[in-house]
């Protein structure tokens, strides 16, 4: 490699390596040469600055994080936090980050695990930290360095704001390593985190490690989609495809394309038949192009692929590779219930494994997807039909990617995947050091433009756009440090704003300019005779009256009113001075022009006006609230100050966090035994598929809980109500859809006739308990007597079984 150099070259990378002792100590223990933007972003850290990173999906951005660890840990105190968006992620670090430094060094901080959480290098979701945040806690002493992972998830509507929260209240000594997708705003969000965190470095980089080779399926052949011939253009569509995808897959010779030609004029059309998902299997097999991801929108497809599959005999997998596979799984899944593996699917799930064949998805339960990305990392699991989800961050890259369609169901329809999601999906295509060249495979299907895969597949623009917005939770927490003028300040910094206020800046450039020609136009009608500007008003109401006419409902008295308005106008215009103009016509052209463009920069004029401090607008509607109900007290100076119920609500994290503090400060819930309590909690996090309705009373626990409910449900009308009347966008109802199916898991009762009753997979019954177990927990914590003791009782009652097993993931 150094050979390969030019004497100039090599003085340069000789120079490098002085000048970054450390980052040359941490490239010379690695498997793998740095790239260049590695090498650069690891520069930034080790001189003490913050990075923004944005590159491709599976390029490696990680190993900046792992340098801003390496570097922190040469101190003798200094502690890194490693956030992710996700608890997949967060144990997947973990767990890597033990392996590195050992397991007394590294912790895990999750909402429902802790982990030696007093490690120097402690992982955490990202929520996690914005608590911390507000809560001033002990943790965050001696915090040097922060990593926030796929911090693109900022633009998440649901959960986005917290990384905005995180990066304004960071404390500015501390150095952020900021680790984005490609987005094509990097730099704007760059000059956003220069201009709230201090010195910031933007690298981005484009290229893929391992370049990646794009072909349609068409008729059981791979055709490559763009031109690989030395003449063509860049991202030129391959022309046989072209032919090809015409003729319903078939490449034609002169003959046979007037046969075509002739069944075409009669109104023929080719049809190309799909193949089937296990041909595709045995047809990347026999290309050597597994392992791979066949990426299916939707979990029952994932399942009924992996079954089809199956029931053809495809077996991928060597008695060696079997033996290891069943050794991991049973150790990985000792713990669970014997009573519990058949309802999980145990056997089924097993045999596929065995055979190297596998579904990924939300539904399966924690344990059971994290045991697929082990095996498949270590190649003993072959095939994975996978929702997009596991795109996500998760570090499983394979050597091929399927498509079997380009678009998804996004809640309320079908839609197609973005340029950005395309990027996403097939950056898992390519292993970095073992392949050569990853693949990514779309299946074609009748209508297909090639045109248009080719402009999915070639395009970068995935912009990161804010999704903050002030809560009440957020509101007190603030005011209670900062006051309320220094918080609509700190709210004026968040990249919402930032971005708003770009938008005014261009918006007001438009105005200027189109200010110019407004004043172009008013010189061009001037008239020596008189204001044509007042005569041209005149004659504009005047046809506009015209022409609107007047309802067929109007009464009499309506229509002397418009008479005499049309007699008065038309007067004027006569007896106004410019009316005996001989360039009146002329005149008149100009200024119809000038009203038209004014119109317009009144519009833009509103749009400002609208945006300007728009942030800290909604935090002003969100204070009157609280000042309405009582959690916020005015002083004679202007300032706010928390009462008891406001510091109660700045322990209460989450969407609905004013509904809790209310319920509790009117104690609804103070009669509830554990299991209602438990039930109560998911009708406040539980959210329903867009096709499950609400329950009727007898599928609801009986007793305290319907009491309970009833006030819950009155109140939350009444919040919605105060909420709209202060422009506020109000929430949904509450949903009971798995109340009684928590009820009877805090009861006892057996996973099975627990998931029958919920109608529910074990990954999603597990995932919505984990959140009530997060309500319940600052229940226990927040509430005052019984409530928080019955809290903590219901949190143990639900916290078991496959919930307790799966706490870390």
């Amino acid at each position: 490699m150094t050979d390969q150099l030019s004497p100039a070259e090599r003085f340069a990378a000789a120079k490098r390596r002085k000048g970054h002792p450390l980052l040359e100590a941490f490239r010379i223990a690695q498997k793998f040469d740095l790239d260049e933007y590695q090498l650069a972003a690891c520069e930034v850290v080790e001189d003490g600055k913050s990075v923004l990173v944005a590159a491709p999906t599976g390029a490696g951005k990680t190993i900046i994080a792992e340098f801003a660890i390496f570097r922190a840990m040469q101190q003798t105190s200094d502690k890194v936090f490693y956030t992710a968006p996700m608890k997949a992620l967060s144990n997947q670090k973990f767990q890597e980050l033990q392996a590195e430094y050992g397991e007394s060094q590294v912790g895990l901080l999750t909402g429902d695990t802790n982990i030696n959480s007093h490690a120097r290098i402690v992982v955490m979701t990202t929520e996690v930290l914005r608590n911390m945040l507000y809560a001033n806690s002990d943790l965050l002493r001696d915090l040097a360095v922060v990593v926030m992972d796929e911090v693109h998830f900022l633009a998440d509507r649901f959960r986005g704001a917290v990384w905005e929260e995180v990066i304004i209240h960071l404390p500015s000594h501390v150095t952020m390593v900021s680790l984005s997708a490609t987005v094509s705003n990097a730099e704007e969000f760059g000059d956003w985190l220069q201009a709230v965190r201090g010195d910031t470095e933007v690298i981005v980089s484009e290229e893929r490690p391992v370049p990646l080779d794009q072909h349609i399926l068409m008729r059981g052949k791979l055709i490559d989609l763009f031109d690989s011939s030395g003449l063509a253009a860049t991202h030129r569509v391959n022309p046989e495809l072209v032919q090809m995808a015409r003729y319903g897959g078939r490449t034609l010779g002169t003959r046979q394309m007037k046969d075509v030609g002739r069944y075409h004029s009669r109104g023929g059309r080719p049809q190309e038949q799909r193949i089937e998902r296990p041909d595709v299997v045995k047809l990347l097999d026999s290309k050597n192009l597994l392992p791979a991801i066949f990426f299916i929108f939707s979990r029952v497809g994932c399942d009924q692929a992996v079954t089809k599959v199956l029931r053809s005999g495809i077996r991928l997998t060597t008695p060696t590779e079997r033996d290891e596979i069943r050794a991991i799984v049973e150790e990985r899944c000792r713990t669970l219930l014997d009573e519990d593996l058949a309802v999980l699917g145990y056997w089924d799930w097993l045999t596929g494994l065995e055979r190297g064949i596998a579904a990924h998805h939300a539904g399966m339960l924690p344990a059971f997807k994290e045991v697929v990305e082990e095996l498949f990392q270590k190649k003993l699991v072959k095939v994975v039909f996978a929702t997009e989800t596991l795109a996500l961050g998760i570090n499983m890259p394979a050597r091929t990617v399927v498509l079997e369609k380009l678009e998804k169901f996004n809640g309320e329809a079908r839609v197609p995947i973005t340029p950005g999601e395309y990027t996403q999906l097939t950056g898992r295509a390519g292993r970095r050091g073992i392949d050569v060249e990853g693949h990514s495979v779309i299946q074609w299907i009748d209508g297909l433009d090639p045109q248009a895969v080719a402009s999915l597949a070639s395009r970068r623009t995935y912009p990161l756009n804010s999704s903050f917005k002030p809560t009440y939770n957020m509101a007190v927490n603030l005011i209670e440090q900062f006051g309320r003028e220094r918080t609509r300040e700190i709210l004026e910094s968040s990249f919402a704003q930032f971005q708003a206020d770009r938008a005014v800046v261009d918006l007001a450039h438009k105005v200027r300019s189109q200010q110019h020609s407004l004043d172009g136009y008013e010189k061009s009608m001037t008239c020596h005779l008189g204001d044509f500007a007042e005569y041209s008003k005149i004659r504009r109401e005047l046809t506009d009256l015209e022409r609107k006419g007047i309802s067929t409902t109007a009464t009499r008295a309506d229509r002397d009113k418009r008479q005499r308005h049309l007699v008065d106008l038309r007067r004027r215009l006569k007896q106004h001075a410019c009316h005996a103009c001989p360039e009146r016509e002329s005149h008149s052209r100009w200024a119809e022009r000038y009203w038209r463009l004014k119109r317009d920069v009144d519009q833009l004029t509103a749009q400002i006006r609208t945006r300007t401090g728009a942030v800290a607008k909604i935090f002003d509607r969100v204070t009157d609230v609280l000042l309405q109900l009582g959690y916020l007290l005015p002083g004679e100076r202007g300032e706010l100050t928390l009462n008891a119920n406001g510091r109660m609500l700045r322990r209460i994290y989450g969407e609905r966090d004013l509904l809790v503090a209310e319920s509790l400060r009117r104690g609804f819930w103070d009669e509830l035994d554990p299991a209602s309590l438990a039930a109560m909690a998911t009708t406040l996090i539980y959210e329903p598929r867009r096709e499950e309705g609400q329950l009727g009373d007898r599928y609801l626990p009986r007793g305290r809980f319907r009491e309970a409910l009833d006030a819950t449900g009155t109140l939350w009308s009444e919040l919605d109500d105060i909420e709209r009347e202060h422009r506020l966008p109000g929430s949904q109802p509450l949903s009971t859809g798995l109340a009684l199916a928590m009820y009877r898991w805090a009861s006892g009762t057996s996973l099975d006739a627990v998931l029958k009753e919920a109608d529910m997979a074990a990954g999603d019954f597990v995932r919505w308990t984990k959140q009530t177990i997060d309500l319940l927990d600052q229940l226990s914590v927040v509430a005052d007597g019984e409530v928080g003791r019955t809290a903590r009782t219901a949190l143990d009652a639900i916290r078991r079984g496959i919930v307790a097993y799966s706490s870390v993931a």
